[in-house]
């Protein structure tokens, strides 16, 4: 296999681990959470069914990694662990310089969503709130570690950042040169929203009639950690990002434990 196949193969091995994450998720449970109608009939979880549930992460995550196999190196956007293992190289030589960056990014990251959660927890109604708790229980950290921490990474820096900063620069500057900073700062922005976006279907699901403060949460608090992961992606590389995103959720359910966070 030439240098891109292995960084390929690398990369969504890493990715189809977190996409096997959900499988953790007890599917019961959550059901029983949603507002579902009386009398609505529910096909049972079967194995088979629950199996299926990876698939469709699986097959994003093999477009993403595609597109920033294909596409980063082009823009000066890397991840230097799985390059690095690519080429035969030291990973964690190139490992070492993402770590702290990445821990101070996900502290950053964990802190801001607690400070949002609080500004917005008293416009929540006590229903809302108390359905986001029993959200929370349903997720089991690892799954939170793994799909946070690396699918998610892969699909919107890896992914969907880079092709924005790929885009902007074809198309402003007919690809020569470098990328300017705003093309950068343009692709950190708008993946951080469609992230924070990507979001809403699941809080309609939870919340038929959400509010106005609840969707705001929605957005700004996932735009939040985007701004972070974006930056860090940008500056260190996508492991950095990683780390940030996966210590982001253990501030998170240890907050949730000791009641500062849903």
């Amino acid at each position: 296999m030439n240098f891109k196949t292995r960084l390929f193969v690398i990369l969504w091995l890493a990715g189809f681990v977190g996409a096997l994450s959900v499988l953790l998720i007890d599917l019961d449970a959550l059901i029983k959470i949603l507002p579902i109608p009386p009398g609505t009939e529910i096909p049972p979880i079967t194995p088979a069914l629950k199996l299926l549930t990876p698939v469709q992460p699986a097959v994003l995550l093999a477009v993403a990694v595609l597109v920033g196999v294909v596409l980063a190196s082009k823009v000066g956007l890397s991840s230097p662990v799985a390059e690095a293992a690519a080429s035969g190289g030291d990973s964690i030589s190139a490992l070492k310089p993402q770590i702290v960056p990445g821990i101070v990014g996900g502290l950053a990251g964990g802190v801001s969503l607690i400070l949002i959660a609080t500004v917005l927890k008293p416009f929540l109604s006590p229903e809302v709130l108390a359905r986001l708790g029993e959200f929370g229980k349903v997720l089991p950290l690892p799954t939170r570690l793994l799909y946070g921490g690396i699918i998610e990474e892969l699909l919107l820096r890896w992914g969907l950042m880079t092709l924005l900063v790929w885009a902007a620069w074809r198309l402003f500057e007919k690809g020569r040169g470098q990328p300017k900073p705003s093309y950068f700062v343009g692709a950190i922005l708008g993946s951080s929203l469609l992230f924070a976006t990507g979001h809403l279907p699941l809080a309609f699901m939870l919340f038929p009639e959400p509010t106005f403060a609840l969707i705001v949460f929605a957005i700004v608090g996932n735009s939040a950690f985007g701004l972070i992961g974006g930056y860090l992606y940008w500056k260190k590389g996508l492991e950095s990002a990683m780390i940030a995103h996966a210590l982001t959720h253990v501030v998170m359910f240890a907050a949730s434990y000791f009641g500062a966070y849903f």
